[in-house]
């Protein structure tokens, strides 16, 4: 149901440099309707919601002009507003994170922004050198930019949760999949005994031009994306080029209850017993 009615949070409270060239849009896609960790944005982690820690992550950044907060629910705005967050309500239909991005971007107050980026809304230890790598890349002439992190656990390379991408002589990707890859032809080798720099693990952070973002979601959907159930191969297929910064090890992000256990150890060794509050 595209044309969907937009809400937002109050703009004013949330500090804002002017748009103009080169300026670069953040948007944290967050959906309420989850598969395998139920309402994930508003799950609590040490007592606050998954999505505020997220949010306070990325506000913490000097690299983006302005950050916004896509989401699928009124629910999200109202949560959205206690955070200190800036909200505008998209689509529920959309099938991905990136088309919700992408609803977004459109919007005539974003059209001055030539860089888009689009943060999971389910990482809340994102480095900031994560974005800055994935922005110089666009910067570089990039459509895309991606990160991946080097895989040096042969159990991390053969899980299918775990995305794994090959890159070119020049850094762009050749492909995505839940397959382990590369594939040595006499299984003599894999990451933990061969060079790790050729065993990447996707991290799930996209900068766009705002053409190639647009172009993105213009495209059907893929029969190697629905193979894979990988939505990059969409645009890899069609011909856009996404570029890939190796960047130090990332920790995964947030999809499981497991995961959000895990998270908190985290979280709470990183902050200490200020992480925890009401």
């Amino acid at each position: 149901m595209h044309g969907v009615d937009l809400a937002m949070t109050d703009p004013e409270s949330v500090p804002d440099r002017a748009p103009g060239p080169g300026r670069t849009l953040g948007v944290i896609p967050a959906r309420l309707a989850s598969s395998r960790l139920p309402r994930k944005p508003l799950h609590p982690i040490l007592g606050r919601p998954l999505l505020a820690w997220v949010w306070d992550r990325v506000r913490s950044m000097d690299l983006l002009d302005r950050v916004v907060v896509a989401v699928d629910d009124a629910e999200l705005v109202d949560a959205c507003r206690e955070m200190g967050a800036e909200a505008i309500l998209t689509d529920p239909a959309h099938p991905s994170g990136t088309d919700r991005v992408a609803e977004v971007a459109r919007r005539e107050e974003f059209a001055a922004y030539d860089t888009v980026v689009n943060v999971q809304g389910d990482e809340p230890l994102l480095e900031r050198a994560h974005i800055s790598a994935t922005l110089d890349l666009v910067r570089e002439g990039w459509d895309v930019a991606t990160c991946a992190t080097p895989i040096t656990d042969d159990g991390e390379w053969r899980d299918p949760s775990s995305v794994k991408v090959v890159r070119d002589d020049e850094g762009g990707a050749m492909y995505f999949s839940r397959s382990a890859i590369p594939a040595d032809r006499d299984g003599a080798s894999g990451p933990d005994v061969a060079d790790p720099g050729i065993f990447l693990r996707h991290v799930g952070l996209y900068t766009y031009r705002r053409e190639a973002l647009a172009r993105w979601v213009a495209l059907p959907e893929g029969r190697l994306e629905r193979l894979e159930r990988l939505e990059q191969l969409r645009p890899l297929a069609a011909g856009i080029r996404i570029g890939v910064a190796v960047v130090e090890a990332a920790a995964p992000g947030v999809d499981t209850p497991e995961d959000a256990a895990r998270m908190e150890r985290l979280l709470e060794k990183q902050h200490g017993s200020t992480a925890r509050r009401a």
